[in-house]
């Protein structure tokens, strides 16, 4: 069996170092805000493993459709003999893809995840023993050195994760993408697609109170990690369409006027009755939308694949 490398780019208290930064931030400013990547502890992340087969959420579904339908299209237009898949956790969705890309050399996993990392290199390299794993302990959305493979590589970004950066975020990361690429090398972007608004509240907004629930973690992250006295029951979940942005917002509305102590940041924060802290943004995209993204970014939009209803979209792109 091939040995696992693991690559620590961060510092170990990099993680507590950024939610203090950002509960520092956010909790002050006006709106409120706080950054989506919060939501992800252990208990989060088993909530957002029972949203995804809810029967209102459909990007986690129609994206594995495509990547099942079209895995030896991608692997032939890419070449591929090096995956980087960004925000990998569990590594399930590569699967297709590592199974379809007959001359895969290498894989590189890049998480904040050590943890995750670890589990799903161990899964992987026990059903594929002649894989070499190289994984990143690191933040994507951060400057990336990634390790000496061979070309060409083909970098993952799935999940329709992109979504949740801001116009200006998505343009850096897209540039500090492309700086990773070289000829031959190619991006491969999962994004959730416009459609009505109907649909898009509810995959946000479930009957089973389940997205209500993996909201409200985030004030159980806080409160545990920094000696906060948020109680989630204080607050409403709140999924918002915004047509002109073309995002859907998720929300936290407080039921009534309160105050919040955060003891490790020496931080009081006042709420007023039905005042909301934004948790985050998912932006849905057309299809010119992202070719103009890319191409400002310095990519060429190569190929588009959707799935069966036209809701999720996974596209290719190379350096130009």
């Amino acid at each position: 069996m091939s040995p696992i490398q693991l690559t620590r780019t961060l510092p170990a208290d990099a993680t507590d170092a950024a939610l203090r930064a950002d509960v520092l931030h956010g909790l002050t400013r006006h709106p409120k805000t706080l950054p989506p990547k919060w939501f992800y502890d252990a208990h989060g992340s088993e909530l957002f493993e029972e949203i995804t087969r809810l029967p209102e959420y459909y990007p986690t579904r129609a994206e594995r459709e495509i990547l099942v339908a079209r895995a030896s299209g991608i692997a032939a237009a890419s070449g591929a003999q090096t995956l980087v898949e960004l925000g990998s956790g569990s590594s399930e969705k590569t699967r297709h893809l590592l199974d379809a890309l007959p001359a895969l050399h290498s894989y590189v996993p890049v998480d904040v995840s050590e943890s995750a990392l670890r589990g799903a290199a161990e899964t992987l390299l026990a059903e594929r023993p002649d894989l070499s794993i190289h994984a990143l302990i690191a933040d994507f959305t951060d400057e990336l050195t990634l390790p000496d493979t061979p070309g060409p590589r083909l970098v993952a970004f799935l999940g329709g994760t992109i979504g949740n950066l801001l116009p200006d975020e998505r343009a850096v990361f897209l540039k500090s993408v492309r700086s990773l690429l070289s000829p031959g090398d190619s991006l491969l972007l999962g994004t959730d697609l416009v459609k009505d608004e109907e649909r898009l509240v509810a995959a946000y907004d479930d009957a089973a109170g389940v997205t209500a629930a993996f909201n409200k973690n985030v004030l159980t992250v806080v409160d545990r990690e920094l000696g906060a006295d948020f109680d989630p029951a204080d607050f409403d979940h709140v999924a918002l369409w915004d047509p002109k942005r073309e995002w859907i917002e998720m929300r936290l509305r407080a039921r009534r006027t309160l105050t919040v102590k955060i003891p490790e940041l020496d931080l009081v924060v006042p709420f007023t009755a039905g005042e909301e802290l934004r948790t985050e943004i998912s932006a849905k995209f057309r299809k010119e939308g992202i070719r103009s993204e890319l191409a400002s970014a310095g990519l060429m939009l190569t190929q588009w694949w959707t799935d069966s209803a036209d809701r999720f979209a996974v596209s290719l792109a190379t350096a130009v």
